[in-house]
């Protein structure tokens, strides 16, 4: 996140102005802090002009469908 903050020069001030959250939120989202507000990323995400990308985070999920594919039960052979 920051480094796509700075590729479009913005401070991290305009960046906290411009989302409506405040500078530290900002700070923590740029260093993955994990308590931030999916509120305050999205907000944060339109404003680098990402907000689009959110479609892509679990559009094909394939270790997914291998956990789930590895869960399911198998079908029993006969003994013979």
């Amino acid at each position: 996140m920051r480094l796509a903050r700075e590729r479009r020069r913005m401070p991290s001030v305009e960046m906290a102005q411009r989302a409506g959250v405040s500078r530290m939120v900002i700070y923590k989202i740029e260093h993955g802090d994990l308590s931030v507000g999916l509120g305050a990323l999205i907000r944060v995400l339109g404003v680098l002009g990402l907000d689009g990308d959110l479609d892509l985070i679990a559009r094909d999920d394939e270790l997914g469908k291998r956990l789930q594919d590895a869960a399911l039960p198998r079908p029993r052979r006969s003994v013979k």
